[in-house]
């Protein structure tokens, strides 16, 4: 074995010293760029920083003055005091309803009572006006759909300090339940409908606070005048507490409503879900319950009506005396749009003339006639229909009338005796519409027993479909309740409950009276039946039984 060895390269000296010259000068050069590039960067940053703060210390507008905020200081006016006030006192309503499918039928226009009314109808014209409240609005064609429940949205106010509230009927009128939201309290608190008006579309519910609640102040509609100062206070759309001012643009608007409606007209904003709320003049004194809007696009146009609070008031008052409404009647019909000159004719500057006069009702036992023209009643002159119905309908029923007639030239004194306008046109369904409802609300004569149901009278074609041409037709069942229970529908008509007829609503809180908890009670109703081939059955008579729930 030989030892490896590694050879060393011999090289002259100068060979050396060139080498580690040529290493020194790379160094140098390699520092002198490094040191190069950090200044560069220094200088660079420098000048950024420069520029910034030469910028900052200019000024983009050297003549504009900087604003400054002052304390904060509420101006207020009257409005400004009238909301604040009314703020405990307007509250939101939220109603739970069983939405129905579409059934694919145009809106059928509801009928024109000619109790103590009129023989006209209205025809369109009163397509411009709609009642509202907020909610979903119902949907179109396509397939059936299945019921599904949904909310509607409206406006109340506090007239008492335990928990009664006024609203619209329409907005509660056959809802499942109701609800009511104070402002500025986040408590959902239950309400109990006490009764309702459809005439007037008014109604009253209540609600247990646990608590006095602040009731608003009542004004007197009659002092209210064009041109005076008007708010609304409301949910439009479901915004709570939404508070709005305009005029008064007219008093005393008929033709817009329903026949015991004469309405304040107004240009305060009122939309969709201020149904049911105050109209208040300059002092905060309510004078009237919104209710109704003209539109042609389902939103605030400019005119807005509210019902009277005076009217609101006689209702309001008879519901939590009665549990209803009663309104007299003298029993005839009268023609609304009578010219000047067919008075002149007859020899009278105003006044009434009669039409039909109601077999067996206050004015054909009176002695009053057709063609007769009422020009008076108890010493006071009558302007029109009109007049002769509001005073009429507000006599208490049993109290005497005397009549002013004029009868080809003769005048006459007649006596009448005001009966109930329900029972004088028992058989106009149109006039007749009873509620007997589950949750409050149920007259004395009802009180005992509820079979959770809202009845109407049969209208002639219906009539027409029972054995011996009577009954009354369902309008509603409530879900969960007794009738709900053993199976009634919706135009079902009843037409005995456990063998005894039944032709009228009294007759229902007859029966009712002498029900108690536990008893069996068998209804006998006639069910219309979809239509089917050529040949088949209209309808279907059937039993519908049940053991009475307690209460």
């Amino acid at each position: 074995m030989f030892p490896l060895r590694t050879r060393v390269p011999t090289w002259p000296p100068h060979k050396y010293m060139k080498l580690l010259e040529k290493m020194r000068q790379q160094k140098l050069l390699s520092t002198t760029l490094l040191l190069a590039t950090l200044c560069l960067g220094i200088v660079i940053g420098t000048l950024i920083n420069t520029g910034v703060q030469a910028q900052r210390g200019q000024t983009a507008a050297p003549d504009a003055t900087p604003l400054v905020l002052p304390k904060a200081a509420a101006v207020g006016n009257e409005f400004t005091k009238l909301a604040r006030a009314l703020d405990p006192s307007v509250v939101n309503i939220t109603a739970e309803v069983t939405a129905k499918a579409p059934s694919g039928r145009g809106k059928q226009k509801d009928a024109e009572p000619d109790a103590d009314a009129n023989d006209d109808a209205d025809g369109d014209a009163n397509d411009l006006f709609r009642r509202f409240f907020g909610g979903p609005n119902g949907g179109g064609g396509g397939l059936p759909q299945m019921p599904r429940r949904r909310e509607q949205s409206g406006t109340g106010f506090i007239v008492d300090k335990n928990g009664y509230i006024i609203t619209n009927n329409h907005v509660v009128d056959g809802v499942d339940r109701i609800k009511v939201k104070l402002h500025g309290d986040d408590t959902e608190y239950r309400a109990k409908l006490i009764g309702a008006d459809r005439e007037t579309d008014i109604a009253v519910i209540k609600i247990d606070a646990k608590r006095a609640l602040t009731p608003v102040v009542i004004g007197n509609a009659d002092g209210v005048q064009v041109g005076d100062w008007s708010v609304a206070i409301g949910s439009p759309f479901g915004l709570e507490a939404t508070v709005t001012a305009g005029i008064v643009s007219a008093i005393g608007r008929e033709n817009v409503g329903g026949q015991f409606q004469r309405f304040i007209q107004t240009d305060a904003a009122i939309n969709p879900g201020n149904s049911g709320g105050p109209l208040l003049n300059i002092k905060g004194e309510v004078i009237g319950i919104n209710t109704m809007i003209a539109t042609q696009s389902g939103g605030y146009q400019g005119i807005g009506f509210a019902l009277p609070v005076n009217t609101a008031v006689r209702v309001y008052n008879q519901i939590i005396r009665d549990g209803r409404v009663t309104r007299g009647s003298i029993g005839i019909s009268w023609q609304r749009e009578i010219k000047p000159e067919t008075l002149k004719a007859l020899g009278v500057e105003r006044g009434v003339i009669v039409g039909e006069v109601r077999k067996g009702g206050p004015a054909d036992q009176g002695g009053i006639k057709p063609d007769d023209i009422i020009t008076g009643i108890n010493g006071q002159a009558i302007k029109d229909g009109e007049d002769l119905v509001s005073r009429v309908a507000e006599m208490a029923v049993g109290s005497q009338a005397a009549l002013n007639i004029d009868r080809e030239g003769k005048k006459l004194t007649l006596n009448v005796t005001i009966q109930d306008r329900t029972k004088v046109f028992s058989d106009d369904p149109r006039v007749v519409g009873e509620s007997v409802t589950p949750n409050g609300g149920a007259t004395p004569e009802s009180a005992q027993v509820k079979f959770g149901i809202s009845i109407r009278a049969a209208a002639p074609d219906e009539l027409e479909l029972t054995p011996d041409k009577r009954g009354v037709v369902v309008t509603r069942v409530e879900p969960d309740s007794f009738a709900d229970e053993i199976g009634m529908m919706e135009k079902d008509i009843m037409i005995s409950i456990n063998r005894q007829p039944v032709g009228s609503v009294d007759d229902i809180r007859r029966i009712q009276q002498g029900l108690k908890a536990g008893d069996a009670v068998a209804f006998r109703v006639v069910r219309p039946t979809p239509a089917r081939a050529k040949g088949a059955p209209r309808t279907v008579t059937m039993f519908l039984s049940g053991t009475l729930p307690q209460n």
